[in-house]
């Protein structure tokens, strides 16, 4: 929710493995399963003959985690259990806050690129502002080629504040991920403001986009109000909505949004709880983006086939 200087929290004392992680498997799996269905229908192959189209939907998984600078309610840093924490959710891009570079707090380790190396991740690093040494910020990692990095500068709020903004290289052209993490105190006027700026780059985007992080700020606000005139959420679909405290989950806080103009699908959305790694609980998404159809030589081809082979048209947005 907020850095270490800014509030102290409980620790939990639970070191379990998270609970929803198997139910939510199993439920992404049926969805997975039914939205496969649904595109297959509407999909129309092309005549004998014609060269395949280029693949046209792309699954995404997405990750959205405060990561505390690696200090888990227990007080220990531990990059290693957060790589853990992550690799059990096999995402293709994870917007990251409360995220240290070469800080004292947290042993002068790079955290963005050690997250990187410990998952095989491309990463980007994106600095709130110096502290002890080093800088204080947000990362994303991604398993797409980052073609460009674009750190968005937010008006100050208790902390400076930028969003972070990667373009991703997709099978079907590039996909924009944006990381926020908006001020954090009861009085929203800077919160709000940060959300404003984050708009005006979402409408100047040209590329499909997401949007992730720690909103700081429950459903019913005008900040995520402001998302939800643009964007679609991808809405939890669990009863299990609260995202923190990770000792005494009561507020959701951690959210997911996706380009309205553009065709996603959601086919799930989870919230992992993970009770001691950090002090929010990862949030997962499952996403389906079609792409509009590819033009070939001859004329504009239809949607492939969807099948479980990804070379039926239906491709993982990251390559393994």
């Amino acid at each position: 929710m907020r850095s270490e200087g800014d509030m102290m929290l409980r620790t939990a004392f639970s070191h379990q493995v998270p609970r929803s992680r198997r139910a939510a498997a199993s439920r992404i799996r049926a969805a997975r399963f039914l939205a496969l269905l649904l595109l297959t229908a509407c999909a129309r192959p092309a005549p004998p003959g014609e060269p395949a189209p280029a693949p046209v939907a792309e699954t995404w998984r997405v990750v959205t985690y405060n990561i505390r600078h690696g200090a888990g309610l227990d007080e220990r840093i531990d990059l290693e259990r957060i790589a853990r924490v992550l690799r059990s959710l096999d995402a293709d891009v994870i917007a990251l806050q409360e995220v240290d570079s070469v800080v004292r707090r947290s042993g002068r380790e790079d955290q963005a690129k050690r997250l990187g190396e410990l998952l095989g991740m491309n990463h980007a690093f994106g600095a709130f502002m110096d502290y002890q040494g080093g800088r204080y910020g947000m990362a994303i990692l991604s398993r797409c080629a980052i073609r460009r990095v674009n750190p968005v500068r937010l008006p100050d709020g208790n902390e400076p504040r930028i969003a972070l903004a990667v373009e991703l290289d997709a099978p079907g052209g590039p996909v924009t991920m944006v990381n926020v993490h908006f001020d954090w105190v009861a009085d929203d006027g800077y919160r709000f403001a940060q959300a404003q700026r984050v708009a005006r780059f979402l409408d100047s985007l040209s590329t499909p986009y997401i949007l992730a992080g720690d909103f700081n700020d429950r459903p019913h606000t005008r900040t995520l109000s402001l998302f939800r005139e643009r964007a679609r959420e991808a809405a939890k679909m669990g009863e299990q909505r609260f995202t923190f405290s990770a000792d005494d989950p009561n507020r959701e806080l951690d959210y997911v949004f996706v380009s309205g103009k553009d065709r996603w699908r959601v086919v799930d959305v989870d919230v992992v709880e993970e009770t001691v790694a950090s002090d929010h609980f990862p949030v997962v998404a499952e996403l389906v983006l079609r792409r509009a159809p590819v033009r070939t030589g001859r004329r504009v081809a239809a949607a492939p086939r969807v099948a479980s082979d990804p070379a039926a048209g239906l491709v993982r947005a990251c390559a393994r």
